[in-house]
């Protein structure tokens, strides 16, 4: 990906804002990509990421508030997500009885039957991203990337 060619420019960028643009227009492709993916499944990236959250509680409900701290995008409109995905049947919302003001969520097994459908659409998208990477080059990116 080449920084100048794509804004079109010409003139020599400074390093910093070259990597900045560079770091952005590289989320931009992945987040096209993965968007992609996860079209036929009429899923948002942040619904998809809600589902291996809830997934990840290995069947123990869990509140809004873990969830949000757990999106990889942090959002306000978690209440939202939940909505679209209980509407689509694959999560539950349970109202705790000790605590009427609590709201536990949980993934159904129709939630995680499509889950696993969108983990192997999402996993092709992943070798396409990275089709130009090996196994030390994604190493040393990710050690890179850790300084942030």
């Amino acid at each position: 990906m080449n920084v100048e060619k794509i804004i079109k420019t010409e003139k020599q960028m400074p390093l910093e804002a070259r990597t900045i643009i560079h770091l952005i227009l590289v989320q931009n492709k992945t987040t096209e990509i993965v968007a992609n993916a996860l079209k036929p499944f009429e899923v948002s990236q942040q619904q998809f990421n809600v589902l291996r959250i809830l997934r990840g509680q290995r069947g123990k409900p869990a509140n809004l508030s873990t969830i949000n701290e757990r999106m990889v995008a942090k959002m306000s409109n978690t209440t939202r997500l939940i909505d679209k995905l209980l509407a689509r049947g694959y999560v539950q919302r349970i109202v705790c009885e000790a605590n009427r003001r609590k709201v536990e969520i949980t993934i159904t097994e129709a939630g995680i039957a499509a889950l696993s459908k969108m983990d192997k659409a999402v996993s092709k998208a992943e070798k396409v991203i990275l089709q130009n990477f090996n196994k030390k080059e994604l190493k040393q990116l990710n050690s890179l990337l850790d300084k942030f």
